[in-house]
């Protein structure tokens, strides 16, 4: 899965790697969290790329309790036969494709600390390049008995890599740029063939500080590799 990311890009960065026409202001954020607001690019009916922040928990049009939002934070890619006949991802996958931009991600794995116990250590995962990623998403509009709309997102995820199966089992779908835009608008077949593992040797990855655990942190230092002995 994938529960914790980070983005620190300016908007005039972001506009030039993703080919924007509209782009929301950003803050950096190392921490990013499910059910937070998040940067989410889509295609507009003109065929316009806009970048408007989306809550973080997919809450499909037809919920009647948004608290489900917390528990559909990804949406399994594979198989595709499941993520196309779930009921919460069907339509998302048809027509409300997205991309998520992220500096890198985290995951955990599970480290022995002691005989009979064990802990789990955060990694930090970002492109060699050192490039902003993009990671597939779908995305959903809800309207609330208020009559207000919440425009909401997931992340779809994919069997891990060689190169991170030793951390995780699963990783977020990453698109190469040259997919983008097949991900945003391709029919639905075109867009199944993408979700796949990133290629071996584009990612890197570090432990990094357990802060980040607690959705409450948020700074650069969450993202730096512990070195030696650190805990």
């Amino acid at each position: 899965m994938c529960g914790r990311y980070a983005l620190d890009a300016p908007r005039s960065q972001l506009s030039r790697r993703f080919a924007l026409d509209e782009c929301v202001e950003l803050s950096a954020r190392y921490n990013i969290a499910p059910t937070s607001d998040v940067a989410v690019i889509r295609q507009s009916p003109e065929g316009q790329r806009v970048l408007h922040r989306l809550r973080w928990g997919l809450l499909p049009h037809w919920a009647k309790d948004p608290a489900i939002a917390a528990r559909l934070i990804n949406a399994r890619g594979e198989p595709l036969a499941a993520l196309a006949a779930t009921a919460a991802f069907r339509d998302a996958f048809r027509k409300r494709r997205c991309l998520l931009p992220a500096s890198g991600f985290y995951e955990w794995q599970k480290v022995a600390a002691r005989p009979g116990s064990a802990r789990k250590q955060p990694f930090y995962t970002s492109l060699q390049s050192g490039e902003v990623m993009a990671f597939g998403g779908l995305w959903e509009a809800w309207t609330a008995p208020s009559g207000e709309v919440i425009r909401s997102c997931c992340i779809v995820t994919t069997a891990a890599n060689q190169g991170l199966q030793a951390i995780h089992e699963r990783m977020p779908l990453i698109l190469a740029p040259e997919h983008w835009q097949d991900w945003l608008s391709a029919p639905v077949d075109q867009a199944a063939a993408l979700i796949r593992p990133c290629p071996d040797g584009v990612l890197q990855s570090w432990p990094v500080s357990p802060r980040v655990g607690k959705a409450s942190a948020d700074d650069p230092a969450l993202i730096t590799a512990l070195h030696g002995d650190e805990p």
